[in-house]
């Protein structure tokens, strides 16, 4: 199949598209303007159901909605279109909104760029001990842009809040320096939109450089699920297979950590032979997804995901919930029902589908795992622990806060039993730029549902897809 991208300039030419109400299409017109917005003909072809669109979830991730910007930011845009304005003052006026939605969440430009000879290295994140993230610069996009994506600003121009790596050399440099470093991450955008001796070269740096502390190297890609034949009948598939195989016979673990949402993503036969191919190379494939309203927040739809993971030998890895930028105000949730949602699923699986961690937080100070709802003296509390954090001395330390059942990100959350603070507020040990976090004005109107344990948060879509 050849790759046919699809843009806010040339996706009336998708034959589907007259099954969309007129609304819909200048939803599209308008919200696009402010959030990046990429599709291709196999996800137009192949996973969306053109039936159901209003309920669909690969629908859902892939067009943007009226209800990923507030309605004050909408009207605003749509009247700006509609009556000619000036572009300049369009650009201006975007760039605001964009700047309002928290563009780089957690302190990533802040907190995670390290310092290599004295100079900042824009292209790599170093967060937590063990794990460097790079971001080649010919990565920086990808087959199709998920509308709940956290690194949105990479895509829409914003030049000044784009991280990306030009020079692969940087990256051994940087670890040989960083004897503590053991696992690299290569992400983006999606490294897999590269050609096959543009990655090469950022894994051969890593693979002839000598660093012993080198054990494993990841790709972080969605292009399993949005664009399949990287790995069949892409012109360099075979050579992108052979490096894979390169970098197993080197004797460093290579870990593909692909982004699954429904499984859906996963009944194509294109799916299902790529991800045999990749297996086939000696790669562990691992899963990973924020669980989002109006897509996969109903356990059915976790279990049913995990399982058939599971059967196709693909690690089922996180949970996480979506981090508090851009369009999360539309596909977040209260973190309790996430977990209530991770509890059911989680309990209705075998062993196998248990190495799934979460609902897990990539927040400033580290990735925070909601671990129960216990009632302690006859009220309830929030137990969190930190999977991993910039101080190696914060993971699995227990920790609690207030019963709050609308929060939805730990900003929102009070500690419990009087405290002022969580005990990682503040702290000092990891090294690591620790500043305020951010207050995220434009999130003040979330949306979601109420539920027990054993109801649906959203009822309409979900008996269909489960």
């Amino acid at each position: 199949m050849k790759y046919i991208p699809f843009t806010r300039k040339n996706y009336h030419k998708i034959e589907q598209i007259k099954k969309l109400k007129k609304t819909a299409i200048s939803d599209i017109d308008v919200v696009s303007r402010v959030f990046p917005f990429k599709t291709n003909n196999y996800v137009v072809n192949e996973l969306i159901d053109w039936d159901n669109v209003e309920h669909d979830p690969l629908y859902m991730i892939n067009f943007p909605q009226k209800e990923l910007i507030s309605q004050k930011n909408f009207d605003l845009v749509s009247s700006m279109l509609k009556n000619g304005t000036d572009k300049s003052l369009i650009s201006r006026t975007i760039r605001k909104i964009r700047l309002g939605l928290n563009p780089h969440p957690a302190g990533q430009l802040e907190c995670n760029i390290p310092e290599l000879d004295g100079s900042r290295v824009d292209g790599i994140q170093h967060k937590y001990r063990e794990t460097v993230l790079l971001f080649p610069a010919q990565g920086q996009t990808c087959h199709a842009y998920c509308t709940f994506c956290f690194r949105w600003p990479q895509f829409v121009g914003m030049s000044d809040h784009k991280i990306a790596l030009k020079q692969a050399e940087l990256s051994a440099s940087y670890l040989s320096k960083h004897p503590e470093v053991t696992d690299v991450l290569l992400t983006g955008g999606d490294p897999m939109v590269m050609k096959a001796e543009r990655l090469e070269t950022y894994i051969d740096v890593l693979l002839n450089s000598g660093i012993s502390n080198l054990k494993t190297i990841r790709i972080g890609t969605k292009s399993l699920s949005f664009w399949p034949y990287r790995f069949l009948t892409d012109r360099d598939s075979d050579k992108i297979l052979e490096l894979f195989r390169k970098v197993v016979d080197s004797g460093v673990h290579l870990s593909i950590m692909a982004h699954i949402n429904h499984h859906r993503e996963m009944k194509t036969v294109a799916f299902r032979e790529a991800v045999k191919r990749i297996r086939r190379t000696g790669a562990l494939i691992r899963s990973q997804s924020p669980i989002l309203n109006h897509v996969n927040a109903i356990p059915a739809v976790w279990k049913k995901m995990w399982e058939d993971q599971v059967n196709m030998g693909i690690i089922p890895y996180y949970m996480f919930v979506p981090r508090n930028t851009g369009s999360h105000r539309f596909f977040s949730i209260p973190l309790v029902d996430a977990y209530r949602i991770f509890r059911k699923a989680f309990s209705n699986v075998s062993g196998m589908a248990r190495t799934v961690r979460g609902p897990s937080m990539s927040a400033r100070h580290g990735k925070i795992k909601i671990d129960g709802i216990p009632e302690i003296n006859g009220k309830k509390y929030i137990a969190m622990s930190i999977i991993q954090g910039r101080s190696a001395n914060w993971v699995k330390k227990p920790f609690f806060a207030e019963f709050d059942e609308s929060a939805r990100w730990i900003d929102e959350l009070r500690p419990a039993f009087g405290v002022k603070t969580f005990f990682f507020v503040g702290d000092k040990e990891s090294g690591f730029r620790i500043s305020d976090d951010f207050d995220d004005a434009a999130a003040t109107d979330p949306v979601g549902l109420r539920q027990s344990d054993n109801e649906s948060p959203f009822l309409d879509w979900a008996n269909q897809y489960a």
